[in-house]
This record gives structure tokens, C-alpha cells and sequence, in this order.
């Protein structure tokens, strides 16, 4: 069998995590094997404030304070993963990795200017770490292994930093660098997740989560049998447990419901993540790095309709911008809004369009309002008789599942429990496919919505139905 493992933040949060993680993908080492790694938990977030403090202080005394601690997480991390002779090697990578990286912070602080190239190359630092002590990890544990950057696996992509997206040509890079080392060579590459590299050699981040990305890519570049993503979690559930906790594992969900789920806010996967092995047919398992005989959950192309509704996901960090205008044609106000918001790389969650064609809202993530206002109050062809409103405290709520599709009456039940509780749904959005029902509310009633249509669909009863209908 040919395997791509991806290990999550959560999953090597510290050596003996890390230990543990290598010595599952040892269980597997008769197969061919390719293990894909995040940073440790809580380094790419410490990696993002840092970046931004370098560009807001004036004085570097914090960098070298920082850089410290970072080092000493990963040193203590080495010591509980990786015995010697392999221990001084990976040691004395890490120094040459952190002493980089503060020279980056410094000059970050220097110029008073931070890009998002420049961050991108930063964020990187926490998979540049991370990977080359896991890898240490499995030779510890007398596995053949190789450690690589995103670039060194071969994910080209394109320049657009913080979202890049892969390349075509990216697939034949990874089949031509990866498979040697796994059918000739006979060793388990560990490769950066969440980064790439352009055309012009300079470092890309997928986005958050973007480690999911990178495993699902190179499964398809491999033409792997399965994709393995460990997380800390048994698998996906009807609902985030945090919020409904008799929420219940899920044990099969098709490729458009997880992505659906995913886009929506659910934090099983990265919402493209699935893209490169939905024309393959690769399944993928969600597995629990610290239950690891748990089965988890398969995403495959089948749709099981083990219920009408499937799941519910939400999304609280997000804001609403509403265009309204008269006397325009509707269409040009349109295109003007999309071809601004893509040259500010504003991502689009949901859009809703009036029937009068005179007002659009759209969802976005609140990170981007700023540059979202900005760039759409400074068309002078509108000549100030268009409109550009905003709503900041809001939330998403979805309603995913297969079964949906063709039977009359969801949107109905939806929208009368929600209304029979008091809650003002603000904006609607559906898909043709009708796999999805998603909208908006104001943020203090998002987790109340989904609570109450979890309990409305009666989600936590779901295996005890399938048996009755079996």
C-alpha cells in the first residue's frame, strides 16, 4: 500500500508527542510511506505576532528573548524524540534555522516594513523546524528517512503569498522528486507542510491549515491508495463538540460534504484540500493520533444518506459588506466589487444577491474588512451614489448533508425552529446542489443556531436511526 500521513500541530506538540507519531508511521514502514508535518502547536500563531511586533516596535530587545524561547521548545523537543548520534545533527540544524530567522525578525524591525513575502518566509520557520525533528525521530527508531522542504518535495506555486495556490505543473515535480525515495530508495520522506515555493524561488504558504493541502497533493502526484490525516479528534463529528456536546463521530461522509463543511468553518480539513484526489477517487481517513485503532472517519466519493442533514459547522470570525445602488447597471457594480476584492486577495465566503438586483452582501473573513472597505469606498466611478455598509458581529451557521438534495421542506424546519427560538437570520445562501444551507446571524446567536438544529435534527440520535433502518 502507498500511504501519505499527514501529523498535525496538535499531534507533535512536543517531543513525546512527536516520539509517539513516529512510531505509528514505523507500524506502517513495509509500505511505501510519505509523512507530511505542521509546525508544533502554537509556533506558527507565536511566528505571526512576532512578525507583526517587529513591524510595530521600534526595539529589538523581544526578538532575541523570542527567538530564545522558540529555540529551547524545539531543543527540549529533540531531547524527548530523537536519540543520538542523530540528536547533535538535528540540534545543530535548529541553530542554523533560528539564527536565520532572528536575522529575518531584525531586519523586519530595522525596516519598519513587513510584506507578505516577507511573512510567508517567516511563517515557514515553524515546518522548517518541526520537520527535520520528526524525521530525526524515525531514525532514531531505524526507519530511513529524508526530510524536505515543501519546494524540495516540488510544490510550485503561484505568488499570491498567504494563499498560494499549487501550480499544474506541480504534480509531475512531486511524482519525479518523491517517488525515487519511496520505490527506489526505500525511505520515508518527511516533508514541510503548509509551504511551497514560486517560480522565482521564493518561500509560499498555502494558508492556514495548508499542511491538509500539501498531503492531499502529493497523494495525487504519488497515485497514493489512501491520505491519512491525524488529528487530535476521532474523526468528524455532527457538530464541533465544544458546542454540542453529545455531537457524534460521523464514520463515512462524501468528498462535497466534507468540503462543504470544511469551507464552512468545521475544522476537519483545509476547504481545498480535497481537490487533487476527488478525480482519482483517493479516499481519506481522519484518525486520532493518541486513539490511533479508533476506525475515524473516510471521506470518499460515495454519498451516504445516513440522515437528511449530516452536520453543522460555524463561522464566527467573520463580517458582512453590503453593496446597494441604483440608476447603475447591476452587473458593472458586480464586477467591480470581485476584480477589487481578488486584487486585494479578500476571500469570499458566501454571497446573496437581492431579486431587485439592487443590493449584494457578502461574507468575508473579518481579518480582511479593512482592506474590504477600503478599496470598494474609493471607486470614483460610483460617484458616490453606491452604498458600501458593513456588519462585523455576526456568525454562519451551515447545514450540510446528502441527503438534502431533493427533499422538499429543509429550508422550512430550519428557518422555523430557528425562528420559533427568537433568532433573526440576516442573510441566505444555497448551492444548486442543495448539499448546503447556510446563513448568517448575529455572533451571540451562532452557537445557540446550531445547538438548536442539532437537537432539531435530532444529529445525536443519528446511529441509533441507521440501525433502525437497517
Amino acid at each position: 500500500m502507498r500511504y501519505v500521513m499527514k501529523f498535525g500541530g496538535a499531534s507533535v506538540k512536543d517531543g513525546r508527542s512527536i516520539r509517539h507519531c513516529a512510531k505509528l508511521v514505523k507500524r506502517y514502514s513495509d509500505n511505501e510511506v510519505v509523512v507530511v508535518v505542521s509546525a508544533m502547536a502554537g509556533v506558527t500563531d507565536s511566528l505571526t505576532n512576532i512578525a507583526k511586533k517587529c513591524y510595530t516596535e521600534q526595539s529589538t530587545g523581544f526578538i532575541k528573548m523570542f527567538v530564545a524561547e522558540l529555540a529551547k521548545k524545539h531543543y527540549d523537543a529533540v531531547k524527548d524524540a530523537v536519540d543520538e548520534p542523530y540528536r547533535s545533527r538535528v540540534l545543530e540544524h535548529i541553530d542554523r534555522l533560528i539564527d536565520e530567522l532572528e536575522k529575518v525578525l531584525l531586519g523586519i524591525s530595522y525596516l519598519g516594513e513587513l510584506t507578505k513575502r516577507s511573512e510567508d518566509y517567516i511563517l515557514s520557520f515553524g515546518e522548517r523546524l518541526s520537520a527535520p525533528i520528526f524525521s530525526s525521530a524515525l531514525m532514531s527508531l531505524g526507519v530511513d528517512t529524508l526530510a524536505l522542504t515543501g519546494g524540495e518535495a516540488g510544490i510550485l506555486t503561484n505568488s499570491n503569498f498567504g494563499r498560494a495556490r499549487p501550480l499544474s505543473k506541480a504534480c509531475e515535480l512531486i511524482k519525479n522528486r518523491i517517488e525515487p525515495l519511496i520505490k527506489i530508495r526505500r525511505c520515508i520522506p518527511v516533508v514541510t507542510g503548509f509551504i511551497g515555493v514560486n517560480e522565482d524561488g521564493n518561500i509560499t504558504t498555502l494558508g492556514r491549515g495548508g499542511s491538509d493541502l500539501t498531503a492531499t497533493l502529493i497523494a495525487s502526484a504519488i497515485d497514493a491508495d489512501e491520505v491519512w490525516l491525524w488529528k487530535e479528534v476521532d474523526g468528524v463529528m455532527t457538530a464541533d463538540p465544544k458546542i454540542v456536546p453529545e455531537a457524534k463521530l460521523i464514520p463515512e461522509i462524501s468528498y462535497q460534504e466534507a468540503m462543504e463543511l470544511a469551507h464552512f468553518g468545521a475544522k476537519i480539513l483545509h476547504p481545498r484540500a480535497l481537490e487533487p484526489l476527488i478525480k482519482k477517487k483517493i479516499p481519506v481517513r481522519i484518525k486520532n493520533t493518541f486513539n490511533p485503532d479508533a476506525p475515524g472517519t473516510v471521506i470518499t466519493e460515495t454519498k451516504a444518506k445516513d440522515g437528511i442533514v449530516k452536520a453543522l459547522s460555524l463561522i464566527e470570525k467573520v463580517a458582512v459588506v453590503n453593496v446597494s445602488g441604483a440608476g447603475f447597471d447591476f452587473a458593472e457594480i458586480m464586477a467591480e466589487v470581485f476584480k477589487r476584492f481578488a486584487e486585494e486577495n479578500v476571500n469570499v465566503i458566501m454571497i446573496s444577491q437581492s431579486s431587485s438586483e439592487l443590493n449584494l452582501s457578502m461574507v468575508i473573513d473579518r481579518s480582511d474588512l479593512g482592506r474590504a472597505m477600503k478599496t470598494l469606498t474609493s471607486v470614483d466611478s460610483w460617484n458616490g451614489n453606491v452604498k458600501v455598509s458593513k456588519l462585523d458581529d455576526v456568525a454562519v451557521v451551515s447545514v450540510v448533508g446528502a441527503g438534502m438534495a431533493g427533499t422538499p421542506g429543509v429550508a422550512g424546519k430550519i428557518f422555523s425552529s430557528l425562528g420559533k427560538a427568537g433568532i433573526n437570520v440576516i442573510m441566505i445562501s444555497q448551492s444548486c446542489s442543495e448539499y448546503n444551507i447556510s446563513f448568517t446571524v448575529a455572533k451571540d446567536d451562532g452557537r445557540k443556531a446550531v445547538k438548536i438544529l442539532h437537537e432539531e435534527f435530532q444529529l445525536s440520535k443519528m446511529g441509533e436511526v441507521k440501525k433502525v433502518v437497517n
